[in-house]
């Protein structure tokens, strides 16, 4: 089969931040901005209690960290209060 010389199309500035940051996303629940980042399975290493049902979340097992996008403490105070919760409680929280 011939090789093909045609350029690779250059990933654009925001599939190339979104892909370093995790696909982290910002989403408004009550009033309020939060920054979403799910966690895969492979990178899940610790255990957490969900906020949303007070259950574990073990190791090895897929949920979302977030954290408040608009804190009046700045963004290393938001960071540090971030909270992981099961996916499915997070979607209904």
């Amino acid at each position: 089969m011939p090789r093909s010389n045609r350029r690779r199309r250059e990933p654009d500035d925001d599939s190339l931040d979104r892909l370093l940051s995790g696909w982290k996303r910002t989403e408004f629940r009550r009033g309020t901005e939060w920054t979403v980042q799910p966690i895969s399975a492979s990178q899940a290493q610790k255990d957490y209690t969900c906020p949303g049902c007070g259950r574990r979340i073990p190791p090895a097992t897929a949920h979302v960290v977030v954290w408040r996008a608009d804190g009046v403490l700045g963004d290393a105070a938001d960071l540090a209060a971030r909270r992981h919760w099961h996916s499915a409680c997070w979607r209904i929280a």
